[in-house]
């Protein structure tokens, strides 16, 4: 069990004392690394559980650096730019179990969460393993609650907790971010909760 305190310890709310300790029991993320680990990743990809929800406020130059098949031109772009809804609409759709643009599923099923929960058939998978209809409520995954359920339940799907303890967290990284983006930064944090939690 993570006490309030060493959230306090971490910079983090105390607010999420409830939703860690379900996560943890929840999905068995039980040993001092595994949490340390969770931790310290979810600290970096949702800004130390401050950010629940993908930020998708671009300019045009980033769609096009981000998203060139879907942003072949300047005037395309700046057709989106600035317009988080219908660029999530456009880059999230017929992907992921969302339908067409128009259906308005990528910005319904947009990232939210933790570890960004995205797309309809995440959404839907999720709510199957926690029980409960995430399709129909989206939303709910911007709470403390299920943002850390939803977090907890990728590191389960993704067989997290034995990169883990084998302190592999490059490979951690890798899952989650499909890169190493942030990982100096993620081993810090890391590093950082497991003397806090030990």
């Amino acid at each position: 069990m993570v006490s309030a305190e060493q959230l306090q310890q971490l910079g983090i709310g105390i607010e999420w004392t409830p939703a860690l300790n379900d996560t943890f029991a929840k999905f068995n993320i039980a040993t001092p690394r595994q949490q340390a680990a969770f931790i310290g990743q979810a600290s970096h990809e949702c800004n130390n559980f401050k950010t629940l929800e993908e930020n998708l406020n671009y300019k045009a130059e980033t769609l096009i650096k981000l998203w060139p098949s879907r942003f072949p031109t300047l005037e395309i772009a700046n057709a989106y730019a600035h317009q988080p809804q219908k660029i999530a609409n456009k880059v999230y759709a017929s992907r992921m179990g969302n339908r067409d643009e128009a259906s308005g599923d990528g910005f319904k099923f947009r990232g939210r969460g933790c570890i960004q929960l995205t797309g309809h058939d995440s959404y839907w998978h999720f709510g199957q393993a926690i029980n409960a209809d995430l399709v129909a409520s989206p939303d709910l995954v911007s709470s403390p609650k299920y943002a850390a359920l939803s977090a907890g339940w990728f590191w389960s799907t993704h067989n997290l907790n034995a990169l883990a303890d084998a302190m592999n967290y490059e490979a951690v990284t890798r899952k989650i971010n499909g890169g190493i983006f942030g990982l100096a930064e993620r081993i810090a944090l890391t590093q950082k909760a497991y003397q806090v939690l030990v």
